[in-house]
């Protein structure tokens, strides 16, 4: 069973029709029993970091996550979801992530210069569809093209200290964090279950994977 992560953000349920529509048996719950049941999690989100952060401590989902996690089943962060795991976030102030991935999430300039136009500027938040370049191959990437497009909401992006987690990388002004792996964790700034066949079959990889058959495969 997936159990997508209900801690008082939108989206759940466009999330768990995805996952449906590619075979999953999932269940939206804010029970600390059914995610420590659950063979997968998902954790999306939608909004300012502060509040969902403050959502999942006063819902007492964070231990359960982090059992999770720490007992290498699949974990999979979408949007907000992804940048709860980075040490801290400044978007309006100063608020503590999980620090389960080294980093901090910061701002897009209000200004973005366009590479391919100089005379203009891009939008804030960032939002539509955009090319995600495959800085490593990685289970959840099989049967989906390097540049394929995802679609993106968002104004703040993760920017990571370690090189190494990133696996996915896109240009909007300066290339940010699109998506990232450690261990039995994959995240993504851009939303799965809105990017069509590209985001169908990335969530389907996800039903399938074993993160300990990779994770012995690269060490």
């Amino acid at each position: 069973m997936i159990a997508v992560i209900d801690y008082g953000s939108g989206n759940l349920r466009s999330v768990a029709k995805a996952l449906e529509s590619v075979g999953a048996h999932v269940h939206i719950t804010d029970r600390k029993s059914d995610l420590q049941n659950a063979s997968h999690l998902v954790l999306p989100g939608v909004g300012a970091f502060a509040d969902c952060r403050y959502n999942l401590e006063a819902t007492g989902l964070i231990e359960p996550i982090l059992t999770h996690i720490a007992n290498g089943k699949p974990f999979l962060g979408i949007c907000v979801g992804m940048q709860l795991l980075f040490s801290q976030s400044f978007e309006f102030g100063i608020h503590p992530g999980l620090d389960l991935v080294k980093g901090r999430v910061i701002g897009f300039d209000r200004h973005i210069p366009d590479s391919q136009n100089p005379n203009r500027t891009l939008k804030v938040p960032h939002m539509g569809w955009n090319r995600v370049e495959q800085t490593q191959s990685h289970p959840l990437w099989s049967g989906i093209e390097d540049g394929a497009f995802f679609y993106f909401v968002h104004s703040f992006y993760g920017d990571l200290e370690e090189d190494s987690l990133l696996v996915g990388r896109t240009i909007y002004g300066l290339p940010f964090t699109a998506a990232l792996v450690k261990d039995n964790i994959f995240a993504t700034q851009f939303h799965p279950e809105k990017s069509q066949k590209n985001g169908l079959q990335l969530l389907q990889n996800f039903i399938a994977w074993n993160p300990a058959s990779y994770i012995r495969k690269i060490s």
